[in-house]
């Protein structure tokens, strides 16, 4: 309250600036509650109750011994996830999300046992259970979400429970349940079109389909006398087999995006969608700082192209390299990619000055990611992008002029301590450093496409050199302490930076000059400038900026 009121004076007195920046909070019960212990046990508890109430509804024989089963494989669930997948398991979240969607699909699987078993309809026969029932649910769902792990974890675990809420233990069903959710997991491996989920219930389908007539499922068929069978009745069991895949991945598609929501997880398909050039801030960009746009689309490729290399997310690396730098809209014109050769900024400016604007540049990019409601990989990227790098060339700079001012303190008899001292923290960006692969990648495709301009005549040998170099530069650094990256990778990222690089400052050969004869003016025409003509730079050019 009373900090809110100093603020508001000293801004009336133009002390301070109106502008409030925009920070990412924390919110400190969520994460007590997302490491917590006892989250997961509620969570379990919550999920064994709900196996209970499936089990013990409806008509099921030995529902006791059933539900015993049931618990034995949920033990053994949590046994897999904890020793095959540690980080879902100490996120609550995670756990949360897994566990519910394969819940959802058992709760399915038990509403049209019912409606079997009820004769409510005409269709929905006993004996058309095993077809009708949604296999591919949790293994679709998880594994465009949460990957081909998850989606085989639930495959194997809910084809168990689903085959106890069937009463019997078969296996035909048993078989049918794990290869459909095993083919879901298959076509599902990389989705960057919501189409391509159609496709993949198709293919569930159709698995689906073969399965049902090699175990007799459908039918009965009679081979030898095509005439006694009952066309009509397999033509509809043919159909419900295969409607099955379609309709399980049609209801996972509509559902995909409410989950994203709810648990910030973005999918392949939604980052796509957010490679739109069109986004406001981008356009923005091509008309303020052009020269940074044009260095963001460089970043882009390198970034894409490595992380592929690696098996990272390419596509996340490519939309969150588009808006890496959107803060140097704030002042696009103290950054060398957009500067007109005419004048410098930083030349009226002290070097501390300078590394404060090249480094507010992170915050002020968080400011307006969050003010146009940026996904949060994408804000986190923006804020680990050049870790704690420093900002080497005014760095160098203040220690020239500290060299100066002692030199020319000695000629004026000056005290050493009336000397400003450089500390190396004020020219330091604050953090944090790369935490995943993706944004360790992008922090050195943004620095050594930044190097790459300074080259003279770029020879592969001369890129490969710079690559390595500026790397090893970021190791020595300790830049890529919190990232998993190996070595291995690192010698694979840089191939690959090596090889973009080359296609990209590749030169063209000279062609000779062709021959043409300039037409005469007229009496009444007058030589217009030639508006395209480039502009000499000048002696004094800026300098190469360490952003």
């Amino acid at each position: 309250m009373f900090d809110f009121l100093r603020r508001n004076e000293l801004v009336k007195r133009g002390l301070a600036s109106s502008k409030t920046r925009r920070r990412r909070m924390p919110n400190e019960l969520i994460q007590s509650v997302e490491y917590a212990s006892y989250a997961k046990w509620v969570l379990f508890c919550l999920f064994a109750a709900g196996l209970a109430l499936l089990i013990f509804n409806g008509e099921q024989p030995e529902p006791t011994k059933n539900f015993v089963v049931a618990l034995l494989f949920f033990a053994a669930a949590i046994a897999q996830l904890w020793i095959s997948q540690p980080k879902t398991f100490a996120l609550s979240s995670r756990l949360l999300l897994v566990f519910s969607v394969i819940f959802v699909q058992l709760a399915a699987t038990k509403i049209v046992l019912v409606l079997c078993q009820s004769r409510t309809f005409d269709i929905l026969q006993p004996a058309n259970a095993a077809l009708i029932a949604p296999y591919a649910f949790a293994p679709l769902v998880l594994s465009v979400l949460l990957g081909r792990n998850h989606g085989l974890y639930a495959a194997v675990f809910v084809s168990l429970w689903t085959c106890v809420l069937f009463g019997e233990f078969s296996a035909p069903l048993l078989a049918c349940a794990i290869v459909s959710g095993f083919t879901a997991v298959y076509l599902t491996l990389q989705v960057r079109r919501r189409s391509r989920l159609i496709r993949a219930g198709f293919g569930v389908g159709l698995a689906l389909w073969l399965l049902a007539l090699a175990f007799g499922l459908i039918g009965p068929i009679d081979l030898f006398s095509p005439s006694a069978n009952d066309w009509q009745t397999l033509s509809l069991q043919s159909a419900l087999a295969i409607g099955n895949g379609i309709l399980t991945a049609t209801l996972a598609g509509g559902l995909l995006p409410i989950l994203e929501h709810l648990f910030k997880i973005t999918t392949d398909i939604s980052w796509l969608e957010a490679s739109d050039l069109n986004h406001p801030l981008l356009r923005r960009m091509t008309i303020e700082a052009p020269g940074t746009y044009h260095h963001s689309l460089v970043v882009a490729n390198l970034a894409e192209s490595a992380a592929e290399a690696i098996g990272a997310n390419g596509t996340l690396c490519r939309v969150c390299s588009y808006f890496h730098d959107v803060g140097k809209l704030v002042k696009p014109d103290y950054f060398t990619e957009n500067m007109n050769f005419e004048r410098n900024p930083h030349d009226d400016l002290a070097p501390t000055m300078s590394a404060l604007i090249i480094i507010a540049h992170v915050k002020e990019g968080v400011d307006l990611a969050m003010k146009h409601s940026l996904n949060h990989r994408i804000i986190d990227i923006i804020q680990e992008h050049h870790g704690t790098s420093l900002v080497y060339y005014f760095y160098k700079r203040a220690l020239q002029q500290q060299e100066d001012a002692r030199a020319g303190g000695k000629i004026m008899n000056m005290r050493e301590g009336d000397v400003p001292e450089v500390s190396q923290e004020s020219f330091r960006y604050r953090g944090p450093r790369p935490q995943t692969k993706e944004s360790a990648i992008i922090s050195l495709a943004d620095m050594v496409e930044s190097a790459s301009r300074s080259l003279e005549k770029p020879t592969p040998q001369k890129i490969e050199q710079l690559v390595n170099d500026l790397i090893a530069q970021r190791i020595a650094d300790q830049q890529l302490d919190e990232c998993d990256l190996t070595l291995a990778e690192l010698k694979t990222i840089a191939e690959r930076f090596r090889f973009t690089l080359m296609t990209m400052l590749h030169t063209r050969i000279a062609y000779p000059k062709q021959e043409t004869k300039t037409p005469l003016l007229q009496p009444h025409e007058t030589a217009r400038p030639d508006v395209m003509a480039t502009t000499r730079r000048p002696p004094s050019a800026p300098p190469v900026s360490a952003a």
